[in-house]
């Protein structure tokens, strides 16, 4: 059986690390993104140059319709779904909870959230036996954020992944018979361009102190662990999580 991957948000950071590395390890991989065309297709080249298999889908993971579609495409270009990785998400910028409004937080958990929902449902729907599939994994990105609280920083945020730990537990119960294992990482601070996109560029160098390993982690750290989550070598794990975070 093909082994069949969707990761959203696979352009960059973590999520493109770890579609290189699972197309190295001969799935086919569709490498989702909502805005950034140019670099999705840079790791759909990589991937090709290598000789393995992969394409680009465009969808906001927050928007049903487009995951909807985003899924069609998936099956009618690479065939029925066996693993997903639900990497899309969004930091914003360092606020207190005071100075945060509710548009930020429709925001936070639409992407982060309700986008990992959405996806999960739909990859239950392909690959659960009871929905005549065959089987497979889902790995959620979720952060230490979720254990830590993010004060002063982001705690809308680490809410946000909260929900995505107790998501993850309750979804691996529920589909456990069903040939599905559900599974999450929780990162620590990792060298990426989620940062910047917070208006903190040089956040992982400046917390490096804090960390017990004395340095930010690596996107293919991480990719290291959500591609062995997805595999055979991981048969008995669901419902884990997965702290990476160099000590915290």
């Amino acid at each position: 059986m093909d082994k069949v991957l969707l990761i959203t948000g696979g352009s960059r950071g973590i999520g493109a690390a770890t579609a290189l590395l699972a197309a190295s390890r001969g799935y086919a991989v569709a490498v989702n993104y909502t805005a950034n065309s140019l670099a999705a297709d840079e790791v759909v080249r990589q991937i090709r140059a290598g000789g393995g298999k992969a394409i680009t889908v465009q969808a906001d993971v927050a928007d049903e319709a487009q995951v909807l579609a985003m899924f069609e495409q998936v099956n009618a270009k690479l065939g029925r779904l066996t693993a997903l990785v639900n990497n899309a998400g969004v930091v914003d910028t360092a606020q207190r909870i005071d100075e945060q409004s509710l548009a930020r937080w429709r925001r936070m958990f639409e992407i982060n959230v309700f986008g990992t929902l959405l996806c999960a449902r739909e990859a239950v729907r392909r690959m659960s036996t009871r929905h005549g599939g065959s089987g497979g994994a889902i790995v959620n990105v979720s952060s230490v954020a979720a254990t830590l609280g993010a004060a002063n920083q982001y705690v809308d945020y680490a809410a946000a992944k909260g929900a995505i730990d107790v998501f993850t537990l309750g979804l691996a119960r529920e589909v456990a018979t069903e040939g599905v294992r559900v599974n999450a990482v929780r990162p620590g601070v990792i060298d990426t361009g989620i940062h910047a996109s917070g208006g903190q560029p040089d956040r992982a160098q400046r917390l490096a102190p804090q960390i017990p390993m004395q340095r930010p982690g690596t996107a293919q750290e991480i990719a290291n662990a959500i591609v062995w989550l997805l595999s055979d070598e991981a048969s008995y794990a669901t419902g884990s999580i997965l702290d990476l975070t160099g000590g915290r």
